[in-house]
């Protein structure tokens, strides 16, 4: 078996050829002619990094034997420590018997036997040995630890560096739980070792119980490989192998797993797991060190269906999304460059793929910034370039009800078939300027290009005027100005800074305004975080356009009792021009934003932090007429040595335009106390407040202690809009600190890794 901690003495005979002993005792006896030496009372001998105490020790000179009586303790040089009743060793350490053995390694590993025997100067033999990682009750120290091995006979080979166990028992609680009549496991030298692992179970509707039985194998000092097999009770044998190589500069692993389904039928017809008999994938992942600045890497996957993966839950591979990537990175000093290719596998059961076929294909994306080492007019220069080239293999336009009728009277075109470049390349200077009083102003000067190519399907449905030509091109010139003027303000107990912020952009319209594709700017929040942006949009596919105020007020406060305070409330004015929120996008990203209006929704955040471990923090919209809300985030939380909790609720207004129909207002919870010193319960839950039901919960419990850890949880989610789709699972693990854990499923809940 494969383990890598299991750490017992070795009695290593290093002794060098000049090495000095230094011997202290009450008494020292020399007999001259029998050639030996007596040292008795307080022993206390230092020699070649090892040190001794005994109550007696005899030097044999003629057999070069060296014997210790009573109350034996010996500290090796690796920090080992042995303790006897009675020592016989040669005097290098090199052979010997010792008696009432008992060894305390450096990692908290205890080993103990009736005598134990050191021959050919290499392998240490010990009779009734018992090993644990346990520490022995404080107040009971007669009672058996949590878990221990008992075996006949121990055998540690100091050539082959193993450590083998003859009829072994492994005892939990003190009652043997299995037995085996032979075990060889590596010392604790070695730092890998071929060799099974501990297997894990699991179970599922359509595969049944699953049992996986992983080999390990060190191949070299610079690659290994894991073999597995794992017996479906419902589908039969599912080999899976991963293959890993080190190399000066990175390293790269390729992984291989497939399965002949017995009974492709367990699973739902019209499926893809249930059209084949046949599955399997093979993945790959790098990762290279050029030199101190430049990187490469890969993480890809390819698989006889869209589920397989998922479906028999390869590690690591299981995402409901699937991201293969292929990247080039740089970074300087003043510079930076990233390149990346990007396919989404959608591990779904549909096999005609189509929510893959509608994800995009990124080959690639650039991303280039540059910041000038010396200041230009006194500010700072800085360029920002971005290459995007997106292909799609079939049009992704979800239709949306927005009157809630029952009838679906918009389609939102998330992406078009066929293929999109687009080239972007921004300069920006701006000079933080200190004026008399604290004022402080920041101007600001901008210049923006794109270029794009255009092979894409039109959208056939769209309202807006699609830019149906298959180039175009759009710039943004801006000027813009900040002001600042912070305001300290000291009593006996506290600090406040109270700095209103106001913000002026004059910008010419954002050209082709929702007439262009857009890939990257899809996501939009309008909260407090963005407030101060330039640029509010996700992405480069939309800009901000037109002449816009942003006008605020930052607070920060800290009280000597260790409270601290912090907000922010502001509000953002259209001015000028062409609001670029107010209009058409194949997404309608703008819609409901609280930015289409001249004058925008008000938005703020605040939080206190207080000493006793508790936290509020909320962010939220008001609608700028009547001060309703439009989005709230709060979250509540505290967390001291013994409890840790966890409460957030949202809320977000309908957004029907933006594919939002109804209101969301949803309440989380998590929490985990500790019981006692070893003992903890864990548990969350969300809450759908508008559909009255509890979409996820779960709860589990731990143990954990110096040398077990246990844990067992049960997750359960609801899909109100496919019932189907709900479902709960029950996890367990059990860890045995250097020898290594049995699994069945995952432990893990929503907020907490079991």
């Amino acid at each position: 078996m494969a383990q890598q901690n299991n750490s017992v003495s070795a009695l290593e005979p290093t002794i060098p050829a000049d090495a000095k002993l230094i011997l202290a005792a009450n008494e020292l006896l020399y007999d001259r002619d029998a050639e030996r030496i007596t040292a008795v009372g307080g022993v206390q001998i230092n020699y070649a990094s090892y040190q001794m105490v005994a109550r007696r020790v005899v030097y044999d000179q003629k057999s070069g034997r060296m014997m210790a009586y009573g109350d034996i303790e010996l500290v090796e040089p690796n920090g080992n420590r042995m303790y006897a009743d009675t020592l016989d060793v040669t005097d290098n350490f090199a052979d010997g018997f010792v008696s009432a053995l008992r060894i305390e390694t450096t990692d908290n590993t205890r080993l103990a036997a009736e005598r134990g025997e050191r021959v050919n100067g290499t392998d240490l033999i010990l009779y009734k040995g018992v090993y644990t990682a346990c520490l022995p009750c404080a107040e009971h120290p007669e009672k058996p630890p949590l878990w221990q091995v008992k075996a006949e006979r121990v055998i540690q080979n100091g050539e082959k560096h193993t450590v083998r166990l003859e009829k072994a028992r492994f005892e939990l609680f003190g009652r043997p739980i299995a037995t085996v009549p032979a075990i060889e496991v590596p010392d604790h030298t070695v730092k890998r070792k071929s060799g099974f692992l501990f297997p894990t179970m699991r179970t599922a509707e359509n595969i049944g119980f699953g049992i996986t039985i992983p080999y390990y194998y060190a191949i070299s000092n610079h690659m290994d490989a894991t073999v597995s097999a794992t017996g479906f009770t419902s589908q039969g044998v599912l080999l899976d192998g991963e293959i890993r190589q080190r190399f000066e500069k990175g390293s790269a692993s390729l992984r291989i797993a497939g399965i002949n389904q017995m009974n492709p039928d367990k699973f739902d017809a019209g499926t893809s797991d249930a059209e084949k008999d046949w599955r399997g994938m093979v993945s790959s992942k790098g990762e290279f060190k050029i030199n101190p600045r430049w990187s490469f890497g890969w993480d890809v996957m390819a698989q006889t269906d869209n589920n397989f993966a998922r479906t028999y839950e390869l590690d690591g591979l299981d995402d409901t999304t699937h991201t293969n990537q292929i990247y080039l990175t740089g970074l300087g000093k003043r510079n930076s460059f990233d390149m990346r290719g990007y396919y989404f596998d959608v591990q779904d059961a549909d096999p005609e793929e189509n929510a893959e076929k509608q994800q995009p294909t990124v080959l690639p994306v650039v991303d280039y910034e540059y910041y000038a080492p010396e200041p230009v007019a006194g500010g700072q220069l800085s360029a920002t370039f971005n290459f995007t080239s997106v292909s799609r293999f079939k049009t992704d336009d979800p239709s949306v009800d927005t009157n809630g009728d029952g009838i679906d009277d918009l389609t939102r075109y998330r992406g078009l078939k066929g293929n999109v470049t687009r080239l972007t390349a921004e300069a920006e200077w701006k000079r933080s300027i200190n004026m008399p009083g604290g004022l402080q102003l920041t101007p600001l000067l901008a210049a923006r290009g794109d270029g794009y190519g255009l092979a894409m399907d039109n959208p056939g449905g769209y309202t807006g005027n699609y830019y149906e030509e298959d180039t175009a091109s759009r710039y943004m010139l801006t000027a813009g100005l900040e002001a600042r003027y912070p305001l300290l303000v000291t009593t006996d107990n506290s600090t406040h800074i109270f700095e209103p912020i106001a913000q002026v952009y004059a910008r010419n319209d954002e050209r082709l305004a929702g007439r262009l594709p857009n890939e990257d700017a899809q996501s939009f929040v309008f909260d407090a975080t963005n407030l101060f942006e330039r640029d509010k949009f996700s992405g480069f596919d939309r800009v901000e356009g037109g002449t816009r105020a942003n006008v605020g007020i930052r607070y920060t406060g800290s009280f000597d009792n260790g409270i601290g305070l912090r907000s922010i409330v502001g509000q953002s004015y259209h001015l000028a021009g062409l609001n670029s929120f107010a209009t058409d996008d194949l997404v309608m990203v703008g819609a409901d934003s609280g930015l289409e209006t001249d004058v925008s929704d008000y938005v703020g955040m605040a939080a206190i932090d207080l000493p006793n471990g508790v936290s509020l923090a909320a962010n939220a919209r008001l609608d700028e007429d009547d001060l309703s809300l439009r989005r709230t985030d709060a979250t509540l939380s505290f967390a001291n040595e013994d409890l840790q909790a966890n409460l957030t609720y949202t809320q977000i207004a309908a957004q029907p335009e933006y594919g939002f129909t109804s209101d969301n207002d949803e309440l989380q919870a998590s929490s985990s106390v500790k019981v006692d010193e070893y003992w903890s319960l864990f548990g969350s839950m969300t809450w759908d407040i508008n559909n009255a039901v509890i979409n996820r919960h779960g709860i589990g419990i731990s143990y954990a202690d110096e040398c077990t850890i246990f844990s067992i949880g049960y997750s359960s989610k609801r899909d109100i809009t496919n019932e189907s789709a709900s479902d709960w699972s029950i996890g367990a693990r059990l860890t045995f600190r250097t020898l290594g854990d049995v699994q069945i499923g995952s432990p893990d809940i929503d907020g907490f890794d079991g």
